[in-house]
């Protein structure tokens, strides 16, 4: 008869609960775009289109939607986001020795910043933005056009 050792614990389950997480917690933040003017404003009750926008936490990544007659888009969102980088560098001395004090920052600029949206339809229509939002926020507004005629308002 041959023993399992108790604490050879298969890492299995572990590690598929720690991707599972991951891919989970990827950030994602949603867009509403609502048709103001063109065909589909005419459509009642109103429309909200709601969109999917990857990469939240990195300033840019890829968008899709559904429009009506489930029509697929997708496209990348963007946004501006200047940073402040600073260095510092210097030399302390201690009772071990010397030592080095070397240092790599980067913040966000207070402020509003501006990103742009471009996104290409299964219709063949084309889907083209700009939004402003707050420094430091996943939050904005703005406007976008296709080239079937539409407006809408971006919201997020």
């Amino acid at each position: 008869m041959i023993l399992k050792d108790p604490l050879a614990v298969s890492h299995r389950p572990f590690l598929l609960s720690v991707v599972l997480c991951l891919s989970a917690c990827a950030a994602t933040k949603e867009f509403q775009l609502y048709p103001l003017d063109g065909p589909l404003a005419k459509i009642d009750p109103p429309l909200k289109i709601s969109a999917k926008a990857e990469g939240a936490d990195v300033g840019s990544g890829r968008l899709s939607f559904k429009l009506p007659e489930k029509i697929k888009c997708d496209g990348t969102w963007t946004a501006v986001v200047p940073k402040v980088v600073s260095e510092s560098s210097g030399l302390s001395l201690t009772l071990k020795g010397p030592g080095a004090n070397v240092d790599n920052k980067s913040e966000s600029v207070p402020g509003v910043n501006s990103g742009e949206i471009y996104a290409v339809c299964t219709d063949g229509r084309r889907v083209q933005g700009n939004f402003v939002m707050g420094s430091g926020t996943t939050s904005g507004t703005g406007s976008a056009t296709d080239t079937k005629g539409n407006v809408y308002k971006v919201l997020f």
